[in-house]
């Protein structure tokens, strides 16, 4: 296989996992990141870093983000909103950061591959991104790539869609977005 052939495998992936992802649960996301008051973050690994990727693109909206553990996180209160990145809903560090903002009253969104998993007991939300994983569930896309590599992707381009679905409906001026782009770099 070349480049070509590779990066048109991963094209197919990415373009058929993304039509199956609910449009009602990513519009039932889209209206909890806007009524909250700050919308925190927890993932781990590669998950973390697509999560960061949407902390910070919500963030030149004007979103209130926080991303779980960095220095400058204020407490979560029943007004905010977690968003859980979890292929298997099942990650140790997540499932017990979710529980712990459920006691808080905090509003729980899931990210992720498993709709029976452990975070469904502490969700609000839950929104799925249909990808292979080790439990072979009804209606998966299995993937030719690495581990979870079509989970993480997903999730990046998710983010994007979330932040361009909140541009439009709210007729944001993209060249005004820059006055939030971070400007010490």
């Amino acid at each position: 296989m070349d480049y070509v052939g590779a990066k048109e495998k991963i094209i197919l992936e990415l373009s058929h996992t993304l039509s199956l992802v609910s449009s009602e649960s990513v519009n039932e996301l889209v209206r909890s990141i806007e009524n909250a008051d700050k919308v925190f973050f927890v993932g781990v690994g590669r998950v973390l870093l697509a999560l960061e990727a949407m902390a910070k693109r919500l963030a030149h909206l004007g979103v209130k983000t926080y991303v779980v553990g960095q220095i400058t996180e204020p407490a979560i209160t029943e007004r905010d909103l977690l968003i859980v990145g979890s292929g298997s809903g099942e990650s140790m560090f997540p499932l017990g950061i979710a529980r712990k903002a459920k006691g808080f009253k905090a509003k729980v969104a899931h990210i992720g591959s498993n709709p029976e998993s452990s975070m469904k007991q502490v969700a609000d939300l839950f929104v799925r991104i249909p990808v292979q994983t080790k439990l072979n569930l009804a209606g998966e896309v299995p993937s030719v790539q690495p581990m979870t590599s079509l989970f993480e992707q997903s999730l990046l381009l998710l983010g994007d869609t979330i932040a361009l679905l909140m541009v439009e409906e709210k007729a944001i001026d993209m060249h005004s977005l820059w006055q939030l782009h971070a400007n010490l770099e």
